[in-house]
């Protein structure tokens, strides 16, 4: 029954991948297990007696009508080389084995998906169920993202996703993973998967790692701030607090997410200059006159936006700077904050003066940093970094934001 199972199995795994199955075969297709020392390499063991066992199998399945066995130079029971499948047997085999077809179980999720698309319409849910839907319709596998025996599974995931684009309250993710899953680990288990949907399937995730993709839309690993130093003074909640003048906390602090609602700035500090710096090093290294600094960290995420556009109505004739890698990912983040912010950025220190007074320190382009910049000198949302793209790519070189001084 081993060999038995085994060569059915093969043969229906093989069979669903072919034009066969959905009717597309132009030609005639033979579907095979061939016996061959990588499909079955003990038929091949001169020291077993495997080989009768195999033959009895072949016979036994012949018996039944669901395969034919091709012989060596047709000599029966002599050198097995394949097993060919009965094609008019197949669903037979099926429920031989107690296997649900995979067109059946591709309807089933389409019913799912449907009953979903009305459901789960926000942005990524619907594109991802689209697709899905498409792909499912033309036969074709789902199983980066499905297991197409499980329709539970899948409606939990697509309403997870659903559930993470319209949170509307800062939560942290064991907290949202109960509400969503009823196990405060499982969107932890599923962050992986999640995180690539959502940079597959959103118009701007593609470069955003997992946590920052749930950090979007307020969900957390751990209490979420916004870190600030330089200039300025401001106040968190009732006017009899006390006011903070971040002049005099020479590393700054770190404002609370859920406290940015309370904030206050006070204009009469001078502040000339708003600088976002992408690394914790440099934030705490850096300092300038006349200047609040904020800690991006890489990807800005709401709260930062929203802490940054406060700035920006308090601020609107102050300069506004991002001060990053000189990198591809470094100039991806400054358009990404340009754009989502609204604020017109320009970059600090992130120019061809800086590649070439530091480059001792530079590092070679890899061929994915070639591939990523040319997609960004034919986009025209990065006009105003070419030269420095230009002069990247003529040269080769990077630099990390930790080598400028």
């Amino acid at each position: 029954m081993r060999y038995e199972e085994r060569i059915l199995q093969t043969l229906l795994d093989s069979y669903e991948r072919s034009r066969l199955s959905r009717g597309e075969n132009e030609v005639a297709v033979h579907i095979a297990f061939p016996i061959t020392p990588k499909t079955m390499p003990i038929y091949f063991d001169e020291n077993s007696l495997a080989y009768e066992e195999i033959h009895g199998t072949a016979g036994h399945l012949e018996e039944m009508g669901y395969t034919c066995s091709v012989w060596k130079g047709g000599k029966k029971n002599h050198i097995l080389q394949k097993i060919v499948l009965c094609d008019e047997k197949v669903d037979e085999i099926y429920r031989h084995l107690g296997r649900v077809p995979e067109k059946q179980m591709q309807q089933a999720q389409l019913a799912v998906l449907q009953e979903l698309k009305t459901e789960c319409s926000t942005p990524v849910a619907r594109n991802f169920i689209c697709w899905l839907m498409k792909r499912l319709e033309q036969g074709k596998t789902v199983k980066e993202y499905l297991n197409l025996d499980d329709t539970e599974g899948s409606r939990r995931l697509i309403r997870a996703i659903h559930r993470i684009e319209t949170n509307q309250k800062e939560i942290y993710i064991r907290e949202f993973s109960v509400q969503c899953f009823g196990d405060s680990k499982e969107l932890e288990k599923k962050s992986g998967l999640i995180g690539k949907i959502f940079r597959r399937f959103s118009d701007d995730m593609e470069d955003m790692d997992n946590d920052v993709i749930l950090a979007e839309y307020g969900i957390y690993r751990t209490p979420n701030y916004v870190y600030v130093k330089g200039g300025g003074r401001l106040r968190i909640g009732t006017p009899e607090a006390y006011d903070i003048d971040l002049r005099s906390l020479r590393q700054g602090i770190g404002l609370s997410g859920e406290d940015l609602d309370g904030l206050e700035w006070k204009v009469d500090v001078s502040v000339k200059r708003i600088i976002t710096i992408e690394n914790l090093t440099t934030f705490f290294r850096w300092e300038e006159p006349d200047s609040v600094l904020i800690y991006l960290g890489g990807y800005h995420n709401a709260v930062r936006r929203k802490f940054l556009q406060k700035l920006y109505q308090v601020f609107p004739e102050a300069e506004y700077f991002h001060f990053g890698d000189i990198d591809v990912g470094g100039f991806e983040i400054y358009e990404d904050l340009c754009r989502r912010t609204g604020i017109p950025f320009t970059t600090y220190k992130m120019g061809i003066s800086e590649l070439e007074q530091y480059e001792q320190y530079t590092r070679e382009l890899t061929e994915n940093d070639r591939k990523r910049m040319d997609s960004l000198l034919n986009n025209e949302a990065y006009e105003n970094v070419w030269p420095i793209l230009r002069y990247m790519k003529e040269h080769g070189k990077k630099l990390e934001q930790e080598s400028i001084l």
